[in-house]
């Protein structure tokens, strides 16, 4: 399951969310056909090709990632959105069967509400501070936590982590950049702020990754940026590197 905390560090007026998307199951890891060919597959009944992936899910890994879910709320504000496609597809109808059932039999005390996944991404630009964690399966939440990133203005802002029952991974969501390597330009706000993510769900020290964000909060509102999350008005002396950035927050600790 994949936590992505979107913009990290309250710095504006938005609350940033924390879009949560199951990891090991969906369509991804259903059963997939290769396209062939087929009758009838064509244009005007000509044989043509068809491909077939398939969605699916088991309750016992929609129950994980939902406890997972409210566990994080409760260490956040406490407001959990599930995004499905319960309309359409009997994977979602399954979903927020089972994520309803674990919100009342273990954590009641969470605020709980759904969204179908073409509506959320519509009001989660719309309205990013009303949303605290959002749990999602696969595919859905592979979109959304990208949605959620251009928020922020970049791929570089965007934490995450990959948390198991055993052995956990915190990493930045925006994967490799080959344009870039060696430049010392990249945007280390998400590697760091993924260090704080470290600090909260796998070390249990909360108080400690407040520092951490926080330290970033003070950089970004003094206007240092990185050339990702500059704009026409950033004065070029505003505008630091990588190892540049990395130091301001540290300074700022």
């Amino acid at each position: 399951m994949r936590l992505a905390s979107v913009g990290g560090p309250k710095w504006d007026s938005t609350d940033p969310a924390a879009p949560r998307r199951e990891l090991t199951g969906g369509i991804y890891f259903g059963k997939h056909d290769r396209f062939y060919d087929e009758d009838d597959a064509g244009a005007n009944g000509a044989a043509g090709q068809r491909a077939v992936d398939v969605m699916e899910y088991r309750e016992f890994e929609v129950e994980r990632i939902a406890r997972q879910t409210f566990e994080a709320a409760c260490k956040r504000r406490g407001d959990v959105t599930s995004v499905d496609k319960r309309n359409v597809l009997e994977t979602s109808r399954m979903w927020r069967k089972v994520v309803h059932r674990v919100h009342d039999e273990e954590c009641p005390d969470v605020q709980l509400e759904d969204l179908l996944v073409d509506n959320a991404a519509m009001q989660l630009i719309n309205r990013p501070g009303d949303f605290d964690v959002v749990v999602t399966e696969n595919m859905f939440g592979d979109i959304l936590s990208d949605d959620a990133a251009q928020i922020t203005g970049s791929l570089g802002m965007l934490a995450s982590a990959s948390l198991g029952d055993g052995v956990s991974l915190f990493e930045p969501s925006a994967g490799s950049a080959p344009d870039i390597a060696g430049l010392g330009i990249a945007n280390p706000l998400a590697q760091i702020l993924s260090a704080a993510m470290l600090l909260t769900y796998a070390l249990d020290m909360g108080e400690q990754a407040v520092l951490v964000e926080n330290a970033v909060a003070h950089v970004l509102d003094e206007d240092w940026r990185t050339r990702d999350i500059a704009d026409a008005n950033t004065p070029a002396d505003k505008i630091l590197g990588t190892a540049q950035m990395g130091d301001k927050v540290i300074a700022a600790l």
